[in-house]
């Protein structure tokens, strides 16, 4: 969801296809273009805006773990890529134009921040793993209340009907 921050408080009637899963870069089409929270035909160097894209590598923001960053590059110039976000069907890509012009209907080559990534993948995993260890030592009644993925930490929110002892703590960690 968008907040007044973003900008972005139109609907798009635009579909992405994620393509993350496959590989983190991709040429793909400019779709849908929009500065100060107005569609836009183009975004000139300096400017900040969102971009929608046919088809992107790009993780959106989801349940809790952060949206993937980047760039974009066309042969016009480079959008560097801040946050990822879904509308309806649509993944926007929010940041600003860092060299030249980006335009709808330009072609572009979307790169994702590999070494992000995958930080963000392992910090994942292990938010599994605490969950295990969890169930593991409090019992099987704890459940994911929340979480924070993020490339450099994570949080894990559970249920449990009482304080969790240094002793269990400390079998949690090991």
């Amino acid at each position: 969801k968008f907040s007044a921050s973003d900008e972005v408080a139109v609907k798009i009637d635009v579909e992405s296809r994620f393509t993350g899963y496959e590989g983190i870069e991709e040429n793909t089409e400019v779709v849908a273009l929009f500065k100060d929270g107005q569609p836009t035909d183009s975004l000139w160097s300096g400017d900040e805006g969102a971009v929608v894209l046919t088809s992107t590598p790009f993780y959106a923001e989801s349940g809790g773990q952060v949206g993937d960053t980047g760039v974009l590059v066309s042969v016009n110039g480079s959008f560097i890529v801040s946050g990822t976000q879904k509308n309806d069907k649509a993944i926007v890509h929010f940041g600003k134009v860092q060299l030249g012009e980006l335009r709808l209907g330009d072609n572009v080559t979307a790169k994702v921040d590999g070494v992000r990534r995958q930080a963000i993948v392992l910090n994942h995993s292990a938010t599994h793993l605490i969950h295990a260890a969890l169930r593991k030592v409090l019992g099987t009644h704890v459940l994911q209340k929340g979480s924070l993925v993020a490339p450099d930490r994570l949080r894990f929110d559970f249920s449990h009907y009482e304080p969790v002892t240094p002793e269990q703590l400390y079998e949690i960690e090991t």
